[in-house]
């Protein structure tokens, strides 16, 4: 009668907290049933609550089905809680017809067993371990008790796709092959610039300056009264060499034209831009003599410009050519940019340990600017899915990794696995575990934890079997 009162209050307990049996996953249902009374509590072997057929920690006060269709297992008062002094070798004199008890094992954990029932220091019993769990095969066994405390749960390994990214800083830079430079190749001078300056905007053909040259005057000269002699000027092949020499002097096409239509010989030739861009150096002034080779102007197409992104040496394994790469600005809140992985530079910076990756951007409205820091977001990963786990499921040693795989009936088995890359918290998982495996992700520690304390109480055992 004591067991069936007390049996009464612990399932009034179990209602009353809302937790424990009831707050495993929200399967619990019917909190609303009935307490029984003492006068009429279960005197048999009645069942008390209803557990998953799989051993799983998932209960309910009133008969149920599993998802499947199975029954939920009835769990009678003997078989849960046991609020009676008795005896130690009591339960195991019942167990003993089933299962043989192979030693006990002290009840705090520590590394001490007993051949025969015994007490702690604290009068706490010692714990009976059976035939069968104890197993060779490192697997753990864990009550439905102690896998509700511990909050221990499982999620199938599954096919994902992983999505790896690298993030680093990086400057944008000019394309070196948009780059134009304006110099002359004979002796000149410049007679009259245009409206042009540091920053502003040309197009192709648009005049930036008038310069005279001697040399550049004297070949068109040629070229002209070739195109008029009565004797040549009707055979196209007599004026080639003279055209050749004005675009040896990189004359502008136009001004070439320009004399074969008209007939004469400018005084003066409109140097025009080579190319649609910025300019970002005006070295000429009005009157000034240039030397063959000196600057006069540079032009710079900005419509396509380069990040330059500097990676740590650790990630340069996963970095490919094509790779997508998403680029946002420091100064442009909100704009994003993207491009691909154009070069991997040969060559790691020795004071920094990265390796300078080149990108390509489109910039049609000159947003970004060169020397403008950038923040880069490599993607690494592969639109293939892999089978995966949460990276919470895997113990990693540094030498070892290794995940739990739940068995059903409470039992844990640890198993070693390889690992490929990680991203938004999974982890690929290359061998060890098949797909749709229950793999513990929280708690798993605490079954860790377990596993070792095994491990050690078997060694003892061991020891003291031997003669």
């Amino acid at each position: 009668m004591k067991r069936a009162v007390l049996a009464g209050v612990a399932v009034a307990a179990v209602i009353a907290a809302g937790a424990g049996l009831i707050g495993v996953r929200g399967h619990l249902h019917s909190t609303e049933t009935s307490l029984v009374a003492p006068a009429s509590a279960q005197t048999g072997d009645e069942p008390i609550y209803y557990q998953d057929p799989d051993g799983r920690p998932l209960y309910s006060l009133t008969p149920k089905k599993s998802p499947d269709g199975r029954d939920y297992r009835a769990v009678p008062a003997s078989a849960d809680l046991s609020f009676e002094d008795e005896p130690a070798a009591a339960p195991a004199a019942a167990a003993s017809a089933d299962r043989k008890i192979k030693y006990y094992r002290n009840p705090m954990g520590l590394a001490d067993t007993s051949p025969a029932p015994k007490k702690d220091s604290m009068g706490m019993d010692y714990i009976p371990v059976y035939e069968g769990e104890d197993r060779d095969d490192g697997s753990v066994k864990l009550s439905p008790g102690k896998i509700q405390r511990t909050g221990v749960k499982s999620e199938p390994a599954a096919m994902r796709i992983i999505r790896t990214a690298i993030r680093a800083p990086g400057t944008i830079q000019l394309d070196q092959r948009r780059i134009s430079v304006i110099s002359m190749r004979s002796e000149s001078w410049v007679q009259k610039i245009a409206d042009v300056t540091i920053g502003s905007r040309v197009a192709r053909g648009q005049p930036l300056m008038e310069i005279y040259s001697p040399l550049i005057s004297s070949a068109a000269a040629e070229y002209v009264a070739t195109l008029n002699s009565k004797t040549t000027g009707g055979t196209a092949v007599y004026g080639r060499g003279s055209r050749q020499r004005l675009m040896n002097l990189d004359v502008p096409d136009a001004v070439i034209v320009a004399m074969e239509r008209s007939g004469a010989v400018p005084i003066t030739i409109d140097w025009s831009a080579p190319r649609d861009g910025i300019v970002l150096e005006r070295n000429a002034i009005e009157g000034m003599r240039a030397q063959p080779g000196d600057v006069l102007f540079r032009v710079a197409d900005t419509s396509l410009v380069w990040a330059m992104i500097d990676v740590a040496e650790r990630d340069l394994g996963a970095l490919k050519a094509g790779q997508p790469v998403t680029i946002r600005a420091r100064g442009l809140a909100g704009r994003e940019f993207a491009g691909k992985i154009d070069v991997i530079y040969p060559q790691v910076n020795r004071e920094t340990r990265t390796v300078r990756v080149r990108a390509e951007l489109e910039n049609p409205d000159a947003a970004l600017l060169p020397d403008m820091y950038v923040d880069a977001e490599i993607d690494t990963g592969t639109p293939q899915a892999v089978l995966s786990v949460a990276e919470s499921a895997v113990l990693d040693t540094g030498s070892r990794q290794a995940v739990f795989v739940e068995k059903g009936q409470g039992r844990f088995e640890p198993r070693d696995v390889k690992l490929g890359p990680r991203g938004g918290g999974y982890v690929e998982i290359r061998a060890g575990v098949a797909e749709g495996e229950p793999v513990v992700v929280s708690a798993n520690f605490l079954i860790d934890a377990e596993s070792n304390l095994k491990a050690a109480l078997k060694g003892f055992s061991d020891a003291g079997e031997k003669p």
